[in-house]
């Protein structure tokens, strides 16, 4: 009898990369770096990003991906903008930091524990980081991430900084530390992997009613990157 379909990221590695114990952390995970209502006025195109941070949410609601949601200083710059607040109401964590990697925000980290390389095929995690800014607090994450042996995809589309020209600078540094540097409609569908599965066309839905938006994010933060 042939088998139903499963998600790449999700039943897949859940299937075939079996611990011990039965657990896996290898199902994605969706990363909310500092989107926070201070950061507004400074960031280059913050209203794109948070177009495309809103469709990562709700998409992870579709997909059932856990969201990790950080702060930085919150009682100094404020929390999550207030278009972002009922998306990350369900959030797995919810945490404050000084330091710059979400790593280092240690109840967040906890759910990334290090992996190591014979068993990265087992426990690693996939990670989707969306927020800001690109070279700080993205980068040291990725990193970190990386470092733990995780897989990290990073959003080009879903990231930005207050200077425009440090985007390109470090998603280039990112790509040649192993993370995956892609779009966020095409890590959707490579996290479905076949359009059989039950979550296709809640998905299918939001990429439709978000197109416009998509194509708007895509034309400005794109069109002239060196990518």
């Amino acid at each position: 009898m042939a088998e139903s379909p499963k998600r790449h990221f999700g039943e897949i590695v859940l299937r075939f990369y079996l611990r011990e114990d039965n657990k896996t952390n290898s199902a994605p995970r969706d990363s909310i770096c500092d989107m926070q209502e201070v950061f507004r006025k400074h960031i280059w195109q913050f209203d794109k990003i948070l177009l495309t941070t809103k469709k990562m949410l709700e998409a992870a609601q579709i997909l059932n991906i856990p969201v990790y949601v950080t702060t930085q200083s919150a009682a100094k710059l404020g929390d999550t903008v207030p278009e972002l607040q009922e998306l990350t109401a369900g959030a797995a964590v919810v945490a404050d930091k000084t330091a710059f990697s979400m790593m280092r925000a240690l109840e967040l980290a906890s759910h990334f524990p290090p992996v190591s390389a014979t068993e990265q095929g087992k426990g690693a995690s996939e990670v989707v980081i969306v927020g800001i800014e690109s070279h700080i607090c993205v980068t040291q994450t990725t990193l970190d991430l990386l470092a733990r042996g995780h897989r990290v995809y990073v959003l080009a589309d879903g990231v930005s900084s207050c200077n425009p020209q440090e985007i390109d600078v470090a998603l280039a540094r990112l790509r040649a530390a192993g993370a995956v540097v892609t779009t966020s409609e095409s890590w959707l569908y490579e996290c479905m992997g076949d359009a059989a599965i039950s979550e296709f066309k809640g998905i299918a839905k939001l990429v439709t009613k978000t197109k416009a938006d998509t194509k708007t994010t895509l034309e400005t933060l794109l069109s002239t990157s060196k990518l």
